[in-house]
């Protein structure tokens, strides 16, 4: 990987995107989702992780983070490694699951035809963080993280979408995660 394509200075905001083989929609399950929020909070609590901002959307999670104790790129790993083997696991034993068949047999195709992998591949494979080092930048991105799920209409106003630092950064409230506000 090209050293464009890696986090540089750990302690300035990164925005991350992380999306799903094919862009197969499993985060329209809320449990899936939930799997993906337990994990941040353990980087958050554990990994010294500082989460600035997130959004889960359907195929896709955006997150803007920076650390002053480890790597991005080791988060990044972990992170992306335990949430597919728990996803996965999840759909298998999932009986409610409609699709539960078909995104096994993508899964499984995507981890054959990928050499990195052995068995299942639930993200893509590469991801390019953004450094936010400048506020215009940070703005522009803080911005379209919390405005995702309103352009896609899954809701009206930013806060009002339960995963997502909006409710954060619009409002008095506190949102699901830990989240380092600018």
């Amino acid at each position: 990987m090209s050293s464009k394509y890696k986090p540089r200075d750990q302690e300035n905001p990164h925005f991350l995107t992380f999306t799903i083989v094919g862009w197969i929609d499993v985060f329209t399950r809320n449990h899936y989702k939930d799997i993906f929020v337990q994990s941040l909070q353990y980087c958050i609590e554990n990994k010294g992780i500082e989460l600035h901002a997130w959004v889960i959307m359907t195929n896709h999670v955006h997150l803007i983070v920076s650390t002053k104790r480890n790597n991005i790129s080791d988060f990044v790993r972990d992170i992306k490694q335990f949430t597919c083997k728990r996803i996965i696991n999840s759909i298998k034993s999932n009986n409610r699951e409609s699709r539960k068949e078909w995104m096994i047999n993508m899964f499984e195709y995507a981890g054959r035809t990928n050499k990195e992998n052995v068995y299942f591949q639930l993200w893509k494979q590469h991801y390019r963080p953004i450094e936010l080092n400048t506020p215009r930048r940070l703005e522009i991105v803080l911005n379209y993280v919390h405005n995702n799920p309103v352009k896609v209409g899954l809701v009206w106003e930013p806060w009002h979408f339960k995963y997502s630092s909006g409710i954060d950064y619009y409002t008095n409230e506190k949102g699901l995660l830990k989240v380092v506000k600018f």
